[in-house]
């Protein structure tokens, strides 16, 4: 694509990063094909090459964002399928991610969005005040209908019934491996999943401990800065990405780290661009290092456990169980509750495999581990939870929504399995099929409690020891 961005213009680097991606991009129109919006709206504009379009007039001609514009950016997902179809390699994260930034920074918004915005940006990364916004939400559902704005209504949908008791395992702290210690690894807890779900951390400190891993809760790590990254408040976003990268930075300079963990795959796409996010600045250096070693949580466990190529079903837990020399024998014993290869559903999550294109990893290890694995329909198709997409964007995203669950239910699974908190919530609220983070059924078959979605009434908080 022909840019004419003037000298003076790409002196700034985000403009700059912007001609090069505009370049990049040759009008083929293949992202059109596995954009959910357009495939839900049906509208040019609402495709990635025609925000691509917008973007280039707005950033050129330096314009004033209009509200068709900001329309159209507003209802991008960013769940990036477009980066996994396109063929010349346009990076439109990157591009999308600066336009609501000058957006953010140039547009005034109507003021019930700004009020949504600063409200989302105030409560979501903060557990505690996240959890006191839980209980007013299941207090204020059954006046939902009285109402005046869908997004509101959105927002009591969302609200689990339930509130999980918070976790003494997401404190700073560091847990003891399990015999020989084989790794030293910082896990990432997060922000809304302390508040939504305690299981997940729980599960995976318990099933790294007992692959070799010290795994440390580091002093000073938070939210990853996602939330606020994506409505384009940069400032927000980088005061608390700065924190983590301090955190995890102290950890690699004192006892040292050989991966941080991150069991939400939305905060690990915005991990690993760190070293971008930071270019130029006085943390570039720590954020680039701190993004080299980030890792999906099924990153770390396929080099902790060989897969190979794991078959399913009876085959599987015999080569498991040791009856062959199998990858990953000795690792995986499936509890005889589980029955003949338990059928689980793999939703992937669109930060998993658009962002960090990890595609196969989560099913490998759900097979090796005895897992009937089943995949729905268009998987690449996000399921419309996408942050604060669901919260902001309530109509595109209960479609978006329906179809997943139709796709998911069509494949009659005895649980769903997913590796980000957001899909989780999205999902499950609208499918009886139990939901569980994948980390809980490997979790479940090394020996760790069966995960509480599938058991109610079990323990929910198994205790850990903690390396003193």
């Amino acid at each position: 694509m022909q840019t004419t961005f003037t000298e003076a213009q790409l002196a700034d680097p985000g403009t700059a990063r912007a001609n090069e991606i505009l370049r990049a991009c040759v009008h083929c129109g293949f992202c059109t094909a596995t954009c959910p919006t357009y495939q839900v709206l049906g509208d040019e504009l609402d495709s990635p090459r025609g925000r691509i379009y917008l973007i280039k007039d707005m950033l050129e001609n330096e314009r004033v964002p209009d509200a068709k514009t900001v329309k159209h950016i507003d209802r991008c997902l960013s769940c990036l399928a477009c980066m996994t179809t396109c063929p010349s390699g346009v990076h439109y994260m990157h591009l999308v991610d600066h336009a609501r930034e000058y957006i953010e920074k140039r547009y005034d918004r109507p003021w019930s969005d700004r009020a949504l915005r600063w409200m989302l940006a105030r409560i979501l990364p903060y557990p505690t005040r996240f959890r006191l916004a839980l209980l007013g939400a299941k207090i204020g559902r059954p006046f939902k209908r009285l109402m005046p704005d869908a997004r509101l209504r959105a927002m009591l949908d969302m609200a689990p019934k339930t509130i999980p008791p918070v976790s003494r395992n997401d404190d700073p702290q560091s847990f003891a491996p399990e015999g020989a210690r084989k790794k030293r690894v910082a896990l990432m807890t997060g922000c809304a999943q302390k508040a939504l779900n305690t299981d997940i951390n729980d599960a995976t400190i318990r099933l790294l401990r007992r692959l070799g891993c010290e795994v440390v809760v580091a002093e000073g790590a938070g939210c990853c800065g996602a939330l606020t990254h994506h409505m384009g408040k940069t400032a927000e976003s980088h005061a608390t990405a700065a924190k983590n990268i301090r955190a995890w930075a102290r950890e690699m300079d004192g006892e040292g780290l050989d991966a941080i963990v991150i069991n939400t795959s939305g905060c690990g796409t915005t991990v690993k661009d760190y070293g971008h996010m930071f270019r130029g600045e006085a943390l570039a250096a720590d954020a680039a290092r701190v993004s080299g070693i980030a890792m999906d949580v099924s990153e770390l466990l396929v080099q902790l456990i060989e897969t190979g190529n794991a078959p399913t079903g009876n085959e599987a837990r015999d080569r498991v169980a040791g009856t062959d020399a199998a990858p990953g024998k000795g690792v995986f014993a499936p509890p005889a509750e589980m029955g003949d290869g338990m059928r689980v559903a793999y939703h992937a999550a669109c930060s998993l495999q658009h962002g960090q294109q990890i595609k196969t990893y989560p099913k490998d290890l759900l097979k090796a581990a005895g897992f009937e694995v089943v995949e729905p329909a268009d998987s690449h198709l996000c399921c419309g939870s996408a942050g604060t997409y669901n919260l902001m964007q309530p109509e595109i995203s209960a479609k978006l929504k329906a179809r997943k669950v139709r796709t998911l239910e069509a494949r009659k699974p005895d649980v769903i399995a997913a590796g980000n908190i957001g899909c989780m919530m999205q999902i499950g609220g609208g499918t009886e099929v139990p939901i569980v983070h994948t980390v809980e059924l490997l979790d479940w078959a090394t020996g760790g409690p069966k995960p509480p979605a599938l058991s109610r009434g079990a323990d929910r908080r198994p205790e850990v020891p903690i390396l003193r």
